[in-house]
């Protein structure tokens, strides 16, 4: 827990453990992240050792952790795909991935070799992934090498600049100013998996403050949730039932692709594309049981021009 008393997100961990337990097995050729299962920690890797087996476990506690796991790589996927073929023909010298959790796209994405990378996250959560990063380096130091040399995992990135950021105290703006971010020049933002954890007024502020800080030629990549009552009803009673691994973080704000749209265009970043992650899973082939929170989950990229 950080000096502010708040802990690591734990939603980011599921993500992280989604992502670990699709590695290799879907979407061959559009999928891939073999970073994922190096942040983790061993009991976190024992469910998805179990999903990528196809062993559900027979505790009640037990099999809740593994479903969760395993729903959750179901939305990842796709929701994976349409970000990174989004990046990719948006690379600009500027990726500001915003409540940043356990990414990996700095460590694995090829093409972001000539573009900083500066990771925005709560202090808690961003002290939680460096100290990760640094355990996942530990195998990369050589017998010669003495405890106080401080190895870290390569990054395909140019440069990775951390930024630790809480919005309900911080400036956006002040601290990318601290951390070199230039608003003159082209940035791509990314805002995964963040969105309905906010209030209304929080996602607005944050969109105003980013659409501050973006020239032209600059491009925002956010995901989303629409309304869905069946998926609201879900997460309720998971908190309820207290099977929830992620039962501390509520959703707070859910978008139709119109109100986002409207948000977007009002600061200057007109809307080019929103899919449907339901949708692109059965391009890809993959696993649909969770059709709700595929259903319900959006990716839309907007362009200033």
């Amino acid at each position: 827990m950080s000096e502010s008393g708040r802990s690591a997100s734990r939603t980011a961990v599921l993500v992280c453990q989604g992502r670990a337990a699709a590695d290799g097995i879907a979407a061959a050729g559009r999928f891939t992240d073999a970073i994922a299962v190096r942040l983790l920690r061993a009991a976190e890797r024992t469910p998805v050792d179990q999903v990528r087996a196809n062993t559900p476990p027979r505790g009640w506690r037990e099999r809740t952790v593994y479903e969760s796991v395993r729903a959750c790589a179901e939305v990842v996927v796709p929701r994976t795909v349409a970000i990174d073929d989004a990046l990719r023909v948006r690379v600009t010298g500027q990726l500001v991935i915003l409540g940043a959790g356990l990414d990996t796209r700095a460590w694995r994405l090829p093409h972001l070799t000539r573009t900083d990378v500066w990771e925005v996250d709560h202090p808690a959560s961003q002290q939680d992934k460096r100290a990760r990063l640094a355990e996942a380096a530990q195998p990369l130091r050589g017998p010669d090498e003495s405890d106080d040399i401080a190895a870290e995992l390569p990054t395909t990135a140019r440069l990775v600049r951390f930024t630790p950021v809480d919005l309900a105290v911080d400036d956006l703006g002040t601290a990318l100013d601290a951390a070199g971010h230039d608003p003159s020049a082209p940035t791509t933002w990314l805002w995964e998996g963040v969105v309905p954890y906010l209030t209304h007024d929080e996602v607005r502020a944050a969109v105003a403050a980013l659409a501050a800080r973006t020239a032209p030629g600059s491009a925002l990549v956010v995901n989303y949730q629409v309304p869905s009552a069946k998926a609201s009803v879900g997460r309720l009673l998971a908190r309820v039932l207290g099977g929830s691994i992620t039962s501390g973080e509520p959703w707070r704000s859910l978008w139709t692709p119109e109100q986002m749209a409207a948000l977007l265009a009002e600061f200057g970043l007109p809307v080019v594309s929103d899919d449907n992650l339901l949708a692109l899973a059965h391009t890809l082939g993959g696993p649909t049981r969770g059709r709700t929170s595929l259903r319900s989950g959006r990716v839309a990229v907007a362009e200033r021009h």
